[in-house]
Order: C-alpha cells, then structure tokens, then sequence
C-alpha cells in the first residue's frame, strides 16, 4: 500500500520550505519598494497554511518510504510546488490567467525556461527574484534537496534519490545518501557564487547577478531581460556563461570525484568525453556555416554558436541571438543538440548523454553480432560492463521518449499549432529547453499558443524534468496493486 500519510507529511515539510522561499522573495520587494511586496505575504500565508495542515494530517505514517511511496511523492511534489509557486504571479496580477501562471511557474521548477511573458521587464524585481529561484531550486531538483533535510524528520531519502535522479544509473559517493546530496548542494550554491561575482565583475548589477547566475547554474535560462543575454552585447558576459553552462552540464557526482582530486575518473568518464565531443563539433560545423551566410566575423561566429550550443545542449535555453535567422541546418543540427541534452546527474533536461553512449555501444555490437553470431558482446562504460536490466531500460527509454514526443507534435498540430512550432515546442518542453522553432524561437514568447497546448506542454516539461517513468508507472494498474 501506498504510505498517504508519510507523502502528505514531507509535502506539508515540502510547502513550509516554498514558503520560506516567497519570504525571501518578498524582502527583495521590500527591498526594492515594489507592488508585489504584499503579493508575497500572502502567498506565503496560503502556502505556509495548507502546508501545516498537511503536516499535521500525516502524523502517525510509517517512516520509511518504499519505492513506489517515492515515486508517488516525487510526482505529486512538483505539481504542489508549482501550484503554490504561481500563487504570486496570480495574485499580483501580472499573469492574471491560472494556465499562463501554472505554465510559467512549472517552466521554471521543471528549469524548462518557456516563458508566456511579452514583457519581462515590466515585471516588479521580487517576481523576476521569484522566477530565477523557482529555476535554481528546481535545477538539481526540489526532492534532491529534501534528500538533505528528510534525515531530520527521521525518513530516509534513498527512494526519493531513485525516482526524481536523472539518467539510468544513480550514482552514490557516500554510503549515506543524504551527506552526498549535501556536498553536492554545497558544490551547487559555490558554483553559483562564483558565477555572480565573475558576472558582476562583467558589469553586471547585483540583482541581474543573481538571477542570471540562478538561471544558469540551474540551466533554466529565465533572463530579467526580454532580449536575454543579447540585453548586454558583451563577449565576457557570453563567455563565461557559456563556461558555466557547461560546467552545470556535467554530472555532479563527477565534479565531487574532481574536487575530492580523483581527477583520472573525471578525465576518463565516457559520458563526459561524448559531451565534450559534441559541444565541439556542433560549435565548430555551426561557425563554419555562420561564418560563410552570415556578415559575421571569424570570433563572433565561433562565439554565437558556442553559445547557442551549449545553451541547448545544456537545456538552459540564454540566448545571444535569434538563431532562426540563421541558416536553415543550423536549425536541424541545434534541434539534434536539443534531444541529446548533457549529462545524467546534472541539472540539464534532454535524452542525456550516457544514453546515447549506450546506444552507440549497443548499435555497434549489433553489427558485430552479425558477422560473429555466437560472440559474447558485453556494453562496457567506464571499464564496467552494464547488465542487461539497464540495457533495456535504456532502449525502452528511448523508444517511449520518441514515441511521446511524435504523438505529441500531432496533438499540437490538431490543436492548430503549425508543425515547425509544433515541433520545436514539444521538443523543447520535453527536453526543458526553454525556446523553441518558428514563432516560438528565442525571439519570441509561447503566450499566443492555445490554452490547451500549454498544460500538455506543461505534463511534457514535467515528464522530462523526472524521466518519464516517474510519472507514467503512476498510470499502470499494476503499481496501484498490494503487492
């Protein structure tokens, strides 16, 4: 049986903390005399009111979550999260429609970064605060950081690590889960640190610091600004969160194992090496073609499209320009760059690129299987052979993935969304990219869209977000059973 009790417990913990957040917010309003200040109180009162209730509805559950109990809670703590984070932007004023405020709101816990703002500037500061924190805590996940805080409470973490982790294997540095998600929380905030000093450094002031240093560590991509990065017209700027956003792509265990001085696993990780070799050659076949169609000089193309690529690869979605002026592959290849995503482990959305390793390895066995059918081929990673179990979980991964995203395009265009559009939304939705193709490109906003297309973009930032199984074993009739 499910443990209600327990789930509703943490959610109520999980709610008290949100609240704690709008409170933060509320004194950068107060800060800045803005008309959100009491927005922010009493956001904070609704929250902080259901979350007591439910915690004192979950006294008594049994503290030990099973894994079905995770996968339940995960789920139902996103959606909580981002119902009371749109409370703000509803009550303000500012998005006064309950489909645009939910849509912004799960966009930025789910770190996609599709926005439905026209006007983001016009925004008071302690809601664009607002939107870059929903972005930086749900980057390496609302439930990763629980992880730290459940102990206290006497509950374990290691079920909720299971379901909310990205990528098919979840990596453990420490025997106890929670000390791990505490170092890997303090390499998050001190990578974020530097960022803001590097960024103000580059002219930057404190506040759009902040919040860009918060978009881009948690590879969310919401800017204070309606032109995003290009707001600035500076190489520095571009450059260095070009070199963050990558950083935030690679898996965080991997950074612990770089800080901890192991530096040959770093350098050795198959996963890492794929990305690296990726974000080289899309840079380099995407300079070339805007270096010959384009009046852009030899450093400036190389600049733009680093930037454009690991924007997408890493799912955070900045943009220094408007790439659908580009030339038309350049749309193809940043759409390829899209799906593949980074590394598992990171704060980044897309297929991740352990898959595709995986993937790789399996095709080319296969080709060996024919000419030698008797041959025992195993999947190496990391000098480790795989077992079969994650093989398939990876194949069955894969085909739901596509599979999702191809009913989901026709969906859209049913909904009367054109198929470029249709297209670039549901990949960037599912992969928590945050801009999309046609007149749903960086250069626009997703407001114009039907209300309907929105919550199925809104389910699809939510399965990327969580790996699709998370959400789905919720639908199957066999996970409601006893046993």
């Amino acid at each position: 049986m499910i443990n209600f009790k327990t789930i509703i417990r943490i959610i109520g913990i999980l709610l008290l903390l949100e609240t704690v957040m709008l409170l933060v917010c509320s004194g950068i309003s107060f800060y800045y005399q803005d008309k959100a200040l009491m927005d922010f109180w009493v956001s904070a009162g609704i929250t902080a009111g259901v979350g007591i209730l439910l915690f004192a509805l979950g006294k008594g559950g049994d503290r030990q979550l099973t894994r079905r109990d995770g996968y339940v809670l995960v789920s139902l703590a996103w959606i909580a999260f981002s119902f009371f984070g749109m409370l703000p932007f509803y009550i303000s004023g500012y998005i006064p429609n309950v489909t645009n405020a939910f849509f912004e709101t799960m966009s930025g816990f789910t770190s996609t970064g599709a926005t439905i703002l026209d006007n983001i500037e016009a925004l008071p500061q302690g809601l664009l605060f607002w939107r870059s924190m929903t972005q930086w805590i749900g980057g390496l996940g609302i439930i990763m950081f629980t992880i730290a805080v459940l102990p206290i409470f006497g509950v374990s973490g290691l079920q909720v690590f299971a379901a909310e982790s990205s990528g098919p294997t979840h990596d453990k540095v420490h025997p106890r889960i929670g000390i791990t998600a505490k170092w890997i929380w303090s390499i998050y905030t001190g990578i974020t640190c530097l960022l803001v000093v590097l960024l103000m450094l580059g002219g930057m002031n404190w506040f759009d610091s902040i919040c860009h240093a918060f978009a881009t560590t948690g590879t969310g991509g919401f800017s204070t600004k309606q032109a995003s990065i290009a707001y600035y017209h500076s190489p520095y700027i571009e450059y260095v969160i070009s070199i963050f956003m990558f950083i935030s792509g690679i898996n965080f265990t991997l950074i612990l194992l770089f800080v901890n001085r192991k530096f040959k696993k770093f350098i050795c990780d198959a996963e890492l090496k794929w990305y690296f070799c990726s974000v080289l050659l899309f840079t380099g076949l995407i300079t070339v073609v805007l270096r010959y169609t384009s009046p852009m000089g030899l450093e400036e193309a190389f600049r733009k499209s680093l930037f454009q690529v690991v924007s997408l690869h890493t799912s955070t979605g900045f943009a220094t320009d408007d790439y659908m002026l580009w030339a038309p592959v350049t749309w193809g290849m940043l759409t390829i760059v899209m799906l593949i995503g980074a590394c598992a482990g990171s704060t980044t959305g897309g297929m991740k690129c352990i898959r595709m390793v995986i993937l790789g390895k399996v095709a080319k066995n296969e080709f060996k299987h024919i000419l030698h059918p008797n041959a025992v081929l195993p999947v190496r990673i990391n000098k480790q052979v795989l077992p079969p179990s994650i093989i398939s979980t990876v194949l069955a991964f894969s085909f739901i993935y596509l599979a999702i995203v191809i009913v989901s395009v026709l969906l859209m265009m049913l909904m009367g969304v054109g198929a470029e559009e249709s297209i670039g939304c549901v990949v960037s939705s599912i992969g928590n990219m945050g801009p999309g193709l046609g007149e749903t490109g960086p250069a626009y906003s997703w407001n114009a869209l039907p209300a309907a297309s929105k919550w199925l973009l809104s389910l699809l930032m939510l399965l990327g977000r969580l790996e699709l199984f998370t959400i789905l074993l919720l639908f199957t009739p066999d996970f409601w059973k006893r046993n």
